[in-house]
Formats: structure tokens, C-alpha cells, sequence
């Protein structure tokens, strides 16, 4: 159980507090509710650059990590489909400098052309050694705009091409900024060695002074129901042949969620599941599978991806995979395989209990379903989970016109 008490400013920040005097640090947390969804299909990566230029620099402070180092802090950040969080650690007679940076930065970047010089060659040296010189990086910036036709989620979060970030000018990221870096549209958590009236004390001095505006009204295109199966053929110097197959499937915050979940580790977690033991263990179809939700907030993917061993086609690899899928159609799962899905997706949230920082970040993640409880609630969530809902979402997602299908062709493997 984590406690929490919860307050909002008149800017509109909303403010989580988790006190846990056992421990001597305190953390930070802001989550902005802002992803590569939110970016224009011509303007794409720069929720992702934004995360790197929120380290060069703001109004008063012209470098953000020498002050936190000096306190002994350290810090870091994540950019997704839907979110931008930024975190940090400072032990805990040194919180106030933690709420110094994060304001500061907040009520004003630097802008400073050199900064976004640099992070722009930092981002796309980043897109060239992870996207495109790596063996499979380009997966994702091929099979999103595969699977998605209509919704933001078709290109990743590095973005679509290059060029998006090489021609972002200072206006550009000006807008950015001012669109989605504002108090109403940010979630703060503060939790370790802390108190509800300190973070009152410390948000009314650092975080209330900063104006807002509204937040925007988000209006994503709605990704409609996909039809019929759709298959792409990619050739590359890879070391071997790669299936990845997706379906469509609820988003984060659905209900059915948490059978999906457990359904995918029944599936493919672990060396006793079902699609490893089979195809990689007993068959020796595949080197390596795996089959995993995205967890997006909108509705995202099921995705299987799997490395064929030598002299199996993608085709063959596919048919074994769909037909240990259309076994749990048609049968479902074992009372045995779901007490050992749930009993371990339990130890898994007991086990991200245990730090400080993780119970701060899903505070933040939970808060943006409308209900930050819900982070108390999941494993009630999981217990109910029946075998029936397991079978009825699997005969949902696992239907052969709601997949997507990239064949990865290696072009040295068999020379």
C-alpha cells in the first residue's frame, strides 16, 4: 500500500506527497502530460528533443546538473508514446534545490540556440546508432506506420525522420514548450524522508509564482478497426531472419488490461511458458520469442517477435506461433498457468514497492487515469482476473485480420 496525500495549485500543478521517514533520501517526480502523440505528423521527436533540451539550461540556472551534483543529487528522464517524466534523488536535508531546478525550469527555459544546437546533434546521432545502423533498429520505424493508419502511435517516439529534428527551429520549440511545459499540465510527486507541509511550504514558494494557461484540449485521431491481416517484407544485413506480429489491443487504463497482462505471460514469460517452451525448447523453431503488451495509454499492441533458427521460413515460424495462439482460443488457460501469472505479476509489484523512486512514478502514472489510488488497486485487479476473461480477451485480440505482419529477411544468414 502506498499512502499519499494530494493537493492542487491554483496553476493548476497538482502535487502528490508519499512520506517514508524510514528512509534519508527525497524524490522528485514531474510527470508533463505530453508524448510523441501530441506531436503535428510533420513536427515529429520533439517531445523526445524537449527531454534533452530540459537539461541545458533555464532562466537563472545555466546548468541544471552542476547545482543537484553539488547537493549530492543525480537525475535522469524518460520520453514515451505519452509521457515525459523527469526525476531526481537528493538526500533529504537538500530537497529545497530540487524544487529551485525543477521550478526554474519550468517558468522558463533558456532557449539558447547553442543548447539546441548541440541537443539536436545528440538526438540524431542517437536516431542513427539506435535506428539505423543497429541489426533490426528500424523495426519500429517500419512497423508502426504498418499497424497504425490513423493515430500518432504510427511513428516512434525518436520520431519519424530525421529531418524533423535537423529543420526544428527556436520558434518551433518555443511553441512546444509553451503548449505543454505549464503547470496544468504536469503531475508532481515528492516522496521519501518528507512531510505533507513541507511540500506545501516548498510549492507555494517555488512551483505557485508560475503562471498557466488552460490546458489544451488533447484531439487524437481514433485508430479505426483494422479489417484485414497486413504483411510488410523487409530485407537487411541482419544475423538471421525476424517475425514481429502485432495486434491492436485496449489501452492502459481499460479494464481489460489486466487479463491482457497476464495473458501475455502466460504466453511468453519465463522459460515454462508456452510460446518458449514449445517453439524455442521443444520444436527449436525460433532462437528467441517473446510476446508483450505496449502498456500505451490509447490503445496499443501486442506484439510477437521472434528470431527463426536456420532453415525455418518466417512463414512456418508464424504458422507455429498462431497455432499455440488458436489453442488458447479455443481452451484457454490452465487454473495452474493463471495462479502462476498472477502470484508473479504480485511479487512484481511488491518488488517495485521496495524503492523509493518507483513508488513516485507510478503515483504520477496512476494520477493520470483520473484516479491515483488505482496504484493500490492493481493487485486486486490482477486477483480478479478469471480464465473466462483471459479466454474472452484473447478471441478479441488474436484475430488474424486485426494482426499486422513484418517478415525481417536476413540477407547474409544463410551465405
Amino acid at each position: 500500500m502506498i499512502s499519499f496525500s494530494s493537493f492542487t495549485l491554483d496553476n493548476g500543478l497538482r502535487v502528490l506527497v508519499h512520506e517514508d521517514p524510514r528512509v534519508d533520501i527525497a524524490v522528485m517526480n514531474i510527470l508533463y502530460d505530453v508524448g510523441s502523440r501530441d506531436e503535428r505528423p510533420d513536427k515529429t521527436g520533439f517531445a523526445h528533443l524537449f527531454e534533452h533540451l530540459m537539461f541545458g539550461g533555464s532562466k537563472n540556472i545555466p546548468s541544471y546538473d552542476a547545482p543537484l551534483q553539488l547537493v549530492g543529487g543525480e537525475n535522469n528522464a524518460f520520453t514515451s508514446t505519452d509521457i515525459t517524466n523527469y526525476y531526481l534523488t537528493v538526500p533529504a536535508a537538500n530537497l529545497e534545490t530540487g524544487f529551485w531546478l525543477e521550478s526554474d525550469r519550468m517558468l522558463s527555459l533558456s532557449f539558447d540556440p547553442v543548447v539546441l544546437e548541440a541537443q539536436r546533434g545528440v538526438v540524431i546521432e542517437e536516431f542513427k546508432q539506435r535506428y539505423l545502423s543497429q541489426p533490426y533498429g528500424d523495426v519500429w520505424l517500419k512497423l508502426r506506420p504498418l499497424a497504425y493508419k490513423v493515430h500518432p502511435y504510427q511513428w516512434a517516439t525518436i520520431g519519424k525522420e530525421i529531418s524533423h529534428i535537423e529543420n526544428a527551429t527556436l520558434e518551433d520549440v518555443r511553441e512546444f514548450f509553451s503548449q505543454y511545459y505549464l503547470p496544468s499540465n504536469a503531475i508532481l510527486v515528492v516522496a521519501g524522508k518528507v512531510t505533507l507541509d513541507q511540500v506545501k511550504q516548498l510549492s507555494g514558494k517555488w512551483f505557485a509564482p508560475i503562471p498557466s494557461s488552460k490546458k489544451s484540449e488533447r484531439r487524437l485521431s481514433i485508430e479505426p478497426v483494422q479489417r484485414e491481416k497486413r504483411t510488410m517484407t523487409v530485407e537487411a544485413n541482419v544475423p538471421a531472419d525476424a517475425l514481429y506480429k502485432t495486434y491492436h489491443m485496449h489501452g492502459r487504463f481499460h479494464p481489460d488490461y489486466y487479463a491482457i497482462d497476464l495473458l501475455s505471460d502466460v504466453l511468453s514469460h519465463g522459460q515454462s511458458s508456452r510460446l518458449f517452451h514449445q517453439l524455442v525448447k521443444e520444436k527449436e523453431i525460433f532462437a528467441s520469442i517473446s510476446l508483450n503488451g505496449m502498456g500505451s495509454i490509447d490503445p496499443g499492441l501486442i506484439v510477437v517477435s521472434g528470431r527463426v533458427n536456420e532453415g525455418i521460413s518466417l512463414e512456418r515460424g508464424e504458422a507455429e506461433v498462431d497455432a499455440i495462439l488458436k489453442e488458447v482460443l479455443e481452451k484457454g488457460v490452465t487454473d495452474a498457468e493463471l495462479i502462476k501469472v498472477k502470484n508473479q505479476a504480485e511479487s512484481l509489484l511488491e518488488f517495485e514497492e521496495v524503492e523509493v523512486m518507483n513508488r513516485a512514478m507510478n503515483l504520477a502514472f496512476a494520477t493520470l487515469s483520473g484516479d491515483p489510488n488505482l496504484v493500490n488497486l492493481e493487485a486486486d485487479k490482477i486477483q480478479s482476473v478469471t480464465k473466462e476473461d483471459i479466454k474472452r480477451v484473447a478471441n478479441e485480440i488474436f484475430r488474424e485480420e486485426n494482426s499486422s505482419v513484418m517478415y525481417y529477411k536476413s540477407t547474409t544468414a544463410k551465405k
